[in-house]
């Protein structure tokens, strides 16, 4: 078993609320949904364990005596190991009026070294999931069962939105990710839900966001706890963040007191290639919830030869694995930014541009001839939510003459799709440089795809690490078709992973014309570039 434990354990323990939130646990709460729904908890020694860290306390003679030792809390563990429902326990102590939550004393059954835990005066505990669905069906639908089927229902008023003291004196409720809802929100506490599929801007916005109301409340000690299974590498995932976040402090690269984080995945002993390996890698990652998993219905998905592979390690083992589907190695992508460089007036560049008017996005990407770099001169997406939307073309015209006005255009490839007249209007001032390229012919896109991979794997290709950019690379899917390269192996075109998905990939494609345009350039004998080295 592979564990990141961040800190480490010391050999002095510190004092800490744990045995006392946890004798409130399996006294007063009940399991969530699931198979032993209503029975009274029993927390597994690991469970135990984590509750006691996360209730970790300055000791008496620390000028921060009593004070919360962490505000920021992570765990990652594989699919299925009631995760969400830890979650809902601390959220249902942490709302109680006698809930033992916070330092209010010393001297707990007359150890004097000991903290004596009470209530947090009006809590306001918001709990925050991918949708608003999901919140509500996984944490604090979580939480709903919990107290209304246990010892403690009657000291709340609870809804389906919101779970509130009798009194109104302390509130939980479901969220899904609206940062601008959340500015200034008074926290106690707060839950963040699976985030690893925190991936889109304004969900990444609204973690930031609430985690800078955490200080607004001193005298709450106010904290957070991140639930998640591993993240994507590359994906640009609050997980991923909050886990290299984690590596940082363990490394000694960042000082960080106040971050409590704790990571389990199965060992790279086991070989998830063959079904004796994968079996053992699912049980390991489980830890102490391997006796109570299905572990025969994980290995049956394992053979279905239409699971994918690479997602199955990733939430079955906890492992950080690149999913099969993705059509980029994003954090390959991430390896080769060079931030900071300016690419000087009158050099020779190509212009790739992709996108749709009304709906989903529109991106034009520049490609230094020379040197391979890309960049990103603009990007229009449409906001989550937008009834009505169009793409400001007059400033998407701007921006595409500032670059011909600037830089050498040696061409500009373009998908007409949605903007045929502006094409028309670039073509009548420049040219042959500006050129109809259309993406929904199957055999060129696949091939001008495979070679934008390759210069990514090779690292012939450079970028100025745009953040939206390498979520758009991140984000595009293979579609694999009945078309094969020389080796015989089949060839793809890229695609989001389903028609609606939020995930937008135009910028992927116009950094991939971009970078046709560039090899077409260099075919063609327009600029020698300088000879390149892998990195």
């Amino acid at each position: 078993m592979t564990v990141l434990c961040v800190p480490s354990l010391e050999e002095e323990p510190w004092p800490t609320l744990g045995p006392q939130v946890c004798e409130f646990i399996e006294s007063y709460l009940v399991h969530g949904p699931g198979d032993i729904r209503g029975e009274p908890v029993r927390l597994d020694d690991e469970t135990r364990a984590l509750i006691y860290r996360m209730y970790e306390v300055y000791p008496r003679d620390d000028p921060n005596a009593g004070r919360r030792r962490f505000k920021r809390v992570g765990l990652s563990s594989a699919k299925g190991t009631a995760k969400t429902e830890k979650a809902a326990l601390i959220a249902a102590v942490e709302l109680h009026r006698d809930g033992p939550v916070r330092c209010v004393g010393w001297g707990v059954r007359g150890d004097p070294t000991q903290p004596v835990g009470g209530p947090v005066r009006d809590p306001y505990l918001p709990m925050v999931g991918y949708t608003e669905q999901t919140t509500e069906e996984l944490a604090f639908g979580a939480l709903l069962v919990i107290l209304s089927e246990g010892r403690l229902a009657g000291d709340f008023d609870i809804g389906l939105e919101r779970i509130m003291r009798k009194g109104g004196d302390g509130k939980a409720e479901a969220l899904a990710t609206a940062p601008g809802a959340r500015e200034g929100a008074r926290t106690s506490w707060q839950h963040f839900d699976e985030t690893w599929l925190f991936t889109l801007p304004r969900m990444v916005r609204t973690h930031r966001i609430m985690l800078a109301n955490i200080p607004k409340r001193r005298e709450a000690d106010a904290w957070s706890l991140e639930t998640t299974t591993a993240p994507e590498p590359g994906s640009g995932s609050v997980a991923e963040g909050t886990m290299d976040y984690a590596r940082a402090v363990a490394e000694g690269r960042l000082k960080d007191s106040r971050l409590f984080f704790f990571h389990r995945e199965a060992s790279a002993r086991h070989d998830v290639s063959t079904e004796k390996g994968a079996r053992a890698a699912a049980i390991e990652a489980r830890g102490p919830a391997a006796p109570w998993s299905d572990i025969d219905s994980i290995i049956e998905l394992w053979r279905d030869p239409q699971t994918d592979r690479a997602h199955w390690e990733q939430v079955w083992t906890n492992r950080l694995v690149k999913g099969s589907a993705k059509a980029f190695d994003a954090m390959r992508w991430r390896e080769l930014a060079r931030p900071g460089v300016v690419i000087a007036d009158g050099e020779l560049i190509t212009l790739g541009f992709d996108g749709a008017r009304y709906d989903d996005a529109t991106a034009l990407v520049g490609t230094h001839v020379e040197t391979g770099y890309q960049w990103l001169l603009g990007l229009w997406e449409r906001p989550l939510g937008a009834a009505e939307w169009a793409v400001p073309e007059r400033e998407v015209d701007a921006i595409v003459t500032a670059a011909f006005e600037r830089w050498e255009v040696w061409r500009m490839y373009a998908d007409p799709y949605w903007w045929e007249g502006w094409l028309a209007s670039w073509h009548a001032r420049w040219g042959d440089r500006v050129m109809e390229w259309r993406t929904n012919r199957l055999g060129q896109m696949a091939a001008s795809l495979q070679d934008f991979a390759t210069a990514i794997q090779s690292g012939e290709l450079t970028h100025d690490g745009n953040e939206d950019l390498a979520r758009h690379i991140g984000n595009a899917c293979r579609r694999v078709t009945n078309l094969r390269d020389g080796e015989g192996e089949r060839l793809y075109v890229i695609c989001k992973e389903r028609p609606d998905s939020p995930h937008k990939i135009d910028g992927a494609m116009a950094a991939a014309l971009s970078w046709e345009a560039r090899t077409d350039a260099i075919a063609a004998g327009a600029g020698q570039p300088v000879p390149w080295v892998a990195v």
